[in-house]
């Protein structure tokens, strides 16, 4: 499960995905971006890719606050669960989203305890995440957007590591799977695909990660 992420080439963001209108203001440098945060996300709009902040996480319709979005885990959601329940499988169809990061944490299980490790792709300082996205309404009647990234199984090497890594969207893939006239199973899981360990670097970091609050360059730098 990926649970932190970072996002700090704020510069890199509109040429590499067209973004016709630029970055919204309040897009920052981000090192520890963390569930229930507000994150960018970029959607196709009448055919042209455009990028909106939305709250990293999804919440249920009747929920009267966001507590579940850490209760349930909602942040993520597994590629094999994406057309069985209900929450995902309408975002799934029609309501995609690309979540660009620099990279992402993850924590290994050791004899020693979880520790963290900063991953990267290989050759891909600025990759796209899949994401899906949805709407909710809070007590008082305001509507947010809400985004959740979509995760596939490791290979044999990465499960050392985590049993699932963000899906990671290859460049050719981007725009078919922005496209809301996409909608069909075999198209998307050709996008969910599973990223060799071969292909990724993965950094031991400081124990700083765990918390929410520390947010600078250091903490994606070998402890």
């Amino acid at each position: 499960m990926i649970e932190r992420y970072a996002l700090y080439e704020i510069d890199k963001l509109r040429d590499q995905f067209n973004l016709a209108a630029g970055v919204p203001k309040g897009v920052k440098r981000r090192y520890n971006i963390v569930p229930s945060q507000n994150v960018p996300v970029i959607l196709s709009k009448d055919g042209v890719s455009t990028m909106e902040q939305m709250q990293w996480g999804f919440v249920s319709q009747n929920a009267p606050d966001t507590n579940s979005i850490f209760r349930y885990k909602t942040f993520t959601v597994r590629s094999e669960d994406t057309f069985k329940k209900t929450m995902w499988e309408k975002s799934i169809r029609t309501q995609r989203c690309l979540i660009p990061a620099n990279g992402f944490y993850v924590w290994a299980q050791t004899p020693d305890g979880k520790l963290p490790y900063y991953v990267q792709v290989n050759d891909r300082p600025l990759v796209a995440l899949a994401g899906v996205y949805s709407s909710w309404t809070n007590s008082e009647g305001v509507e947010s957007g809400m985004a959740a990234i979509v995760t596939v199984p490791g290979d044999e090497a990465t499960n050392e590591f985590t049993d699932h890594l963000p899906a990671i969207v290859h460049p050719n893939q981007e725009q078919m799977w922005l496209d809301p006239a996409v909608s069909d199973m075999a198209s998307l899981y050709d996008v969910m695909r599973t990223t060799s360990f071969n292909s990724l670097t993965f950094t031991r970091v400081s124990d700083k990660i765990y918390s929410k609050k520390t947010d600078t360059p250091a903490l994606i730098l070998e402890a």
